[in-house]
């Protein structure tokens, strides 16, 4: 008979032997085992070992409702015994009838087409191969070029990875998709390296124009379109300055070029509303979505497009030569309006507007750190930037970055009873992005375990 300690032991084995883990050190665990989650209720995370873990990252900016809602499983397998897969090949399902119908009315002005993929790289990936061929359509064949911003992640597949401003993530895998040109982020914090101003309505607008700049530099008549996350994840949360969006919808009007809202982390709550660009107070042409869709329940996403851009698409027979097997799954169709229920039902978008406030208080209370030099965020969305100097904001060299990052961080934040993500894609940060159903008692504890983290971080350094 096996015992319970075998069991465990032969999941590790399995995993080292079998499971491909995704952006993993692979060689990392075949003489450590990978932490195995075993289960997990609203907040809370359990491993093999039964080791409970605050999930202060939403799983990966996803879980927006929290873990183990029953009446998400029971949609799920109620829409399974129904129908549990057709594809939206040139057929419809009421699930994803049902959830186009619903995505639309929460979208901004005319974003009205709704198409659906299995994640946010494709979300990506349809946006561009949209914006080249609505171009081709409408008598301008030569935009196909794209404006994105430095450090920004924007996916993995080969376009969406063109567009992904990390060079380090992209070299393996060159020659990647042709197209793909960068601008500065609005990472104020690190202004003056930019050489950009630090008072934050002109560095709005010296990010904005540097836009601008680049579109003429490649020429208008060659370039499709702007891919812009609300709140920039990868560099650590960098949020927009007054008036940036608004200047940049401008200079994407001027010269013709779509602006493309990438709201993959940032849609569905994440920030108080279901769409970012609803708070930021811009319209884009085209939305890119996933994650909170579903709340991860099942694997979404989509892309939202305007009725302009639909309508050369309903001339003659022209048609749109893409799409994915699995995307608007039924059964992921389903728990992604359920999911949505719950969200009107429990007003998270308004728990997030009263509680961002509280959340960003409670980190920078870590302000008094030596190791920390930035805290910055929005809504449910936040970094924590750590330096090696905070009077010089230097950072850390490589070989303390492999320490921090790499090594110490990740397990000690899990060891000590959190979920947060250790990055350094562009300067050191933790992440922290916590299920929208989270209030103080757990922004309290978030906070008491990376000041302990850290503390130990310090002296380890």
């Amino acid at each position: 008979m096996v015992n319970d300690t075998q069991l465990k032991g032969d999941l590790a084995a399995a995993a080292r032997d079998h499971l491909w883990m995704h952006f993993a050190r692979m060689g990392a665990y075949q003489d450590h085992p990978a932490p195995v989650i075993d289960r997990a209720e609203g907040a809370y995370l359990w491993d093999t070992h039964g080791h409970k873990v605050l999930d202060g990252l939403s799983g990966l900016f996803v879980v927006q409702v929290g873990h183990g809602r029953e009446e998400l499983a029971e949609v799920m397998a109620e829409q399974a015994r129904k129908l549990a897969f057709f594809p939206v090949w040139g057929y419809a399902t009421e699930p994803a009838i049902r959830l186009a119908e619903r995505i639309a009315g929460y979208a901004p002005g005319d974003l009205n087409r709704v198409f659906f993929t299995t994640g946010g790289g494709e979300a990506v990936e349809s946006a561009w191969k949209l914006a080249k061929q609505f171009f081709k359509l409408t008598g301008k064949p030569l935009k196909h070029k794209v404006i994105s911003r430095m450090t920004a992640y924007h996916g993995t597949p080969q376009g969406a990875l063109a567009i992904t401003g990390l060079p380090p993530m992209k070299q393996a895998f060159e020659p990647l998709t042709p197209g793909g040109f960068r601008v500065p982020n609005t990472n104020i914090y690190r202004a003056e390296r930019m050489g950009a101003p630090t008072d934050p309505h002109e560095f709005g607008v010296w990010a904005a124009d540097r836009i601008e700049e680049a579109i003429l530099f490649e020429g208008p008549d060659t370039v499709a379109a702007v891919f812009l996350e609300p709140v920039q994840n990868s560099g650590g949360c960098f949020t927009p300055p007054p008036g940036y969006f608004q200047r940049v919808r401008e200079i994407c009007d001027r010269h013709d070029v779509l602006l493309v809202s990438d709201e993959v982390i940032c849609g569905f709550g994440r920030h108080g509303t279901m769409f970012a660009a609803e708070k930021f107070g811009y319209q884009p042409d085209i939305i890119t979505c996933a994650k909170g869709m579903s709340s991860g329940y099942g694997p979404i996403g989509a892309m939202i497009a305007t009725d302009r851009l639909m309508e050369p698409f309903l001339k003659d027979k022209a048609w749109f030569p893409h799409g994915y097997t699995f995307a608007g799954h039924p059964v992921s169709a389903a728990v992604s309006l359920a999911n949505l229920d719950i969200f009107e039902r429990e007003n998270l978008n308004q728990r997030v507007l009263d509680n961002e406030d509280a959340l960003g208080a409670t980190l920078r209370k870590l302000l008094d750190l030596d190791i920390v030099g930035d805290v910055r965020g929005d809504g449910y969305f936040w970094a924590v930037e750590l330096v090696k100097d905070k009077t010089t904001k230097e950072t850390f060299g490589p070989a303390e970055r492999e320490t921090l990052i790499k090594q110490f961080l990740p397990k000690a934040l899990f060891r000590n009873g959190l979920y947060a993500r250790p990055d350094d894609r562009g300067e050191p940060v933790i992440q922290v992005a916590p299920p929208l159903t989270c209030g103080q008692a757990e922004f309290d504890e978030m906070e008491r375990i990376l000041r302990t983290t850290l503390t130990e971080a310090q002296q380890l350094l």
